[in-house]
């Protein structure tokens, strides 16, 4: 009896590990990667996927052999719950390891990008003939800086219908390094833009917008100020400074006399301005005209939106420029030193 009792149990003990040794080669074989293959599968797995879908498609991708064993090596491993959502490239012959790692760390398909770094002071026109290199319609372009409306709210909506206006969106096109769509439409670039453009305004210091009210200036003629800055300064220390000598000038009534938005209206900008330029008959000419013109003359940086809302306490009503290299001006507060500074500059 003792005999058979040892037998009994060994059978059992031999019938329990054949059957464990079964499942283990079972799930083994459940668990083991798909064959390999250079064929690559796209998987989606968008915001509010449930871990179920996302199994059920990588077992019809054939990236897992059984999405229920997927969904339980999932439980057992506790994962799942750092997944990222987007769009995945993955190959048959991967580990579930590895399918784990990749969305736990949201290697998605990166879509291709268009990107452009607009430069400071570059005009509408500039801009689209930027964008043409990138393959972009400069013609559609500029189309739609004409045609734009800014959002309800935004700063673009509030550029006033004034036909004088050479480009309407000119200066509200912020200057930054842009990334798109690679098949974005000038309207969406354009939105882009002008978004940037509030967005970035919230960087300036707080009471802002009280302080360009005490200047007497709106939003439009600030902005149309910052554009001359940005146009004729090089030097970050010296933009409050002409922005005080423009402050100046427009509190005594004179002509600004600013070379830049002459240069403006011209089909291509020229090493030196004639008299004859100086006559050309238009509101952008600050020869010719005082005040402000219509509007902005180019997309102003941050520094300069800045400065010509807080200009330097300075009785300076002229500048010009060192023919040193420097990119720096000499400022006079009186016609006869503005002179003398004139021939400094020549020497």
């Amino acid at each position: 009896m003792k005999r058979i009792f040892l037998w009994g149990w060994t059978v059992l003990l031999l019938l329990a590990i054949g059957t464990g040794a079964g499942f283990a080669l079972h799930v083994g074989k459940q668990l083991a990667p798909m064959p390999e293959s250079p064929d690559i599968q796209h998987i989606s797995y968008p915001s509010g996927t449930s871990i179920t879908q996302l199994a059920d498609q990588l077992e019809a991708k054939g990236i897992v052999r059984s999405a229920k064993w997927f969904t339980w090596y999932l439980k057992y491993k506790k994962e799942g719950a750092r997944f990222q959502a987007g769009e995945y490239a993955m190959s048959p012959g991967l580990r579930m390891d590895q399918i784990i790692g990749q969305l736990n760390r949201g290697e998605t398909i990166k879509e291709e990008a268009l990107r452009v770094t607009v430069p400071e002071g570059y005009t509408v026109r500039q801009i689209a003939e930027k964008l043409l290199q990138y393959g972009v319609d400069s013609a559609a372009f500029l189309q739609a800086a004409q045609s734009f409306k800014g959002a309800q709210g935004s700063y673009a909506s509030q550029i006033p219908n004034d036909p004088a206006l050479k480009v309407r969106l000119e200066g509200y096109l912020f200057p930054e390094t842009y990334e798109w769509k690679k098949d974005a439409q000038p309207q969406d670039m354009i939105e882009k833009m002008t978004s940037e453009l509030d967005k970035k305004l919230s960087g300036l210091p707080a009471g802002w917008q009280e302080a360009m009210t005490k200047q007497g200036l709106s939003f439009h003629q600030m902005l149309t100020l910052a554009s001359l800055i940005e146009r004729e300064v090089a030097l970050d220390e010296e933009r409050p400074i002409v922005s005080g000598v423009i402050h100046n000038r427009l509190k005594q009534d004179m002509p600004l006399q600013i070379d830049a938005a002459v240069q403006y209206l011209l089909d291509k900008p020229k090493e030196r301005l004639y008299e004859k330029d100086l006559q050309i008959a238009s509101p952008y000419n600050t020869y010719l005209n005082k005040g402000l013109p219509p509007g902005p003359i180019a997309s102003p940086s941050l520094a300069s939106i800045q400065a010509a809302i807080y200009p330097s306490d300075t009785k300076y009503l002229f500048y010009v420029t060192k023919k040193d290299g420097s990119k720096g001006h000499l400022f006079a507060e009186t016609y006869e030193q503005h002179k003398k500074n004139i021939a400094e500059s020549n020497k």
